[in-house]
């Protein structure tokens, strides 16, 4: 019997769009989404500020130094954290597991800037009984870290836990901690695969 529910927060509950990130910050020193992206995703820069090892200002100084240029700190910030839209539909579904004494856990790489804008901004993860993101465990997904610090939050056997996340990749690797697995596409996806575990919203 599935107790702990643990999801992914980019693409599940909330929607982001990283070209739109690279793009917005590109804007701000005449650089195009793709030479942005390069700075960010080629470097260790972007996976350095998710597992906490930098802070947003070294992020900041460390951009500036690779456009050659000064950037005013919050305008960077508001370029990088504008790219979220709420998955109204996965609310729902959210709510209907809260109600029935499920326990919500929030399993997400993602950077203390992103989580502290959809935090502010969106209510689905007030919804949440417990969060591990990558910025306070210091490991991101795949990497065994981040889901050995899932288990101690799920309070229950692994196999009574249903992990969903739009990555394959990142769900394989829940898979060999013992979690039970969905890749996640879409809400309307996601309650089918609930009904097929005998799980009806």
């Amino acid at each position: 019997m599935i107790r702990t529910f643990l999801f992914d927060m980019g693409n599940v509950l909330v929607h982001f769009s990283h070209k739109k990130m690279c793009a917005q910050i590109g804007s701000l020193c005449d650089l195009s989404a793709q030479q942005m992206g390069d700075i960010l995703f080629k470097t260790d820069l972007q996976n350095d500020f998710e597992r906490g090892h930098i802070t947003e200002q070294q992020v900041h100084a460390q951009i500036e130094t690779a456009v050659g240029q000064p950037l005013d700190f919050d305008g960077l910030f508001r370029a990088c954290c504008e790219i979220f839209e709420p998955n109204h539909s996965i609310i729902p579904i959210l709510d209907t597991l809260k109600s029935r004494g499920h326990r919500l856990v929030l399993l997400s790489n993602t950077s203390i800037s992103h989580y502290r804008y959809v935090k502010k901004n969106y209510d689905v993860l007030q919804r949440f009984d417990d969060v591990v993101v990558s910025f306070e465990v210091g490991a991101i997904k795949p990497e065994d870290a981040i889901y050995r610090a899932a288990l101690e939050k799920i309070q229950c056997e692994p196999q009574e836990c249903l992990y969903t996340d739009d990555i394959p990749e990142y769900v394989k690797q829940g898979r060999r901690h013992g979690l039970e697995t969905e890749v996640f596409t879409t809400s309307e996806r996601f309650i089918e695969q609930l009904s097929e575990r005998q799980i009806e919203l």
